[in-house]
């Protein structure tokens, strides 16, 4: 391999292993103002954008140790996104992109060990972001807690107020 592509897959490596995810989309059809805003937007949510040269970055994708992708998810104007957050927060961004301009498409991604088609990516895109996922989680842990403190509240609070009642009409009655 020439010089220039090494160094390519060396940059490609060095992202792929900086991520936790890696998502192809073909960007085919998006002037270079689309695929700016794209990125812009990518960045706001942690993630980033970068076209790739195909067959260099199955060759870095393979020496990183992710699982092979279908001849479909590099085939096409691919870019890459990569992020260091949230991979549902990024296929958010490409599936409202997509609303807006008809482009990019999902082609495949990856998280861990595990490989995601065009269907499972919007399914992902469509989740809600991580930290309402972690509120939801939360509540429903605290959920029983917090009844069992009502629960053990609620002789004390009323033997309480039926207190304040006898003293309200006893001092009503003098």
């Amino acid at each position: 391999m020439r010089p220039e592509k090494q160094a390519l897959a060396q940059e490609y490596l060095a992202r792929l292993h900086a991520s936790p995810f890696v998502i192809t989309v073909n960007y085919q059809g998006l002037n270079v103002a689309q695929f700016a805003e794209l990125r812009r937007r990518l960045a706001e949510k942690g993630s980033e954008a970068h076209v790739v040269k195909n067959t260099i970055f199955r060759l870095a994708a393979r020496e990183a140790g992710l699982p092979e992708f279908s001849a479909d998810a590099m085939t096409g104007q691919v870019a890459c996104l990569t992020g260091a957050k949230d991979i549902s927060a990024a296929a958010k961004v490409v599936k409202e992109f997509n609303k807006e301009f008809k482009r990019p498409e999902f082609l495949a991604g990856c998280l861990g060990d595990e490989v995601f088609d065009r269907d499972a990516l919007e399914r992902l895109a469509d989740l809600p972001p991580m930290d309402v996922l972690r509120a939801t989680l939360l509540g429903t842990l605290m959920a029983p807690a917090t009844n069992l403190v009502r629960l053990l509240n609620t002789p004390a609070t009323q033997l309480a107020r039926v207190l304040q009642a006898r003293a309200d009409k006893q001092q009503a009655a003098a």
